[in-house]
């Protein structure tokens, strides 16, 4: 998406990586579905707020990310573009995101 300049797509996509990661942890660790952004965003902080390695950047990543996805689905007009450099981030950001899930979740 990044070579193509599918910059909006790019960090949609970044932010769903995470979102479907975060939702594996919670069915993993509870045994429930969380479909809404906020029951998975809001869960997913109370799993691991005080778990070992608890990581505030985690915690962070689907709540900043999730901006990246409002903008490419909702917001028209200037400024309302993801920018390369943006994208780029998030797609970095998303990939550590998924490792440190794929941690806990070999932990279990």
């Amino acid at each position: 998406m990044l070579t193509v300049a599918l910059y909006d797509a790019a960090g949609r996509a970044a932010y769903l990586g995470g979102f479907h990661a975060a939702q594996a942890l919670i069915f993993e660790r509870l045994g429930r579905v969380f479909k809404t952004h906020r029951g998975v965003h809001g869960e997913f902080s109370r799993l691991i707020k005080d778990g070992p390695g608890s990581d505030l950047a985690l915690g962070r990543f689907l709540s900043q990310t999730y901006e990246l996805k409002s903008m490419a689905d909702y917001e028209l007009g200037p400024g309302a573009e993801v920018s390369a450099e943006v994208a780029a981030a998030a797609i970095a950001q998303a990939r550590q995101f998924i490792a440190r899930v794929n941690e806990l979740l070999d932990a279990e």
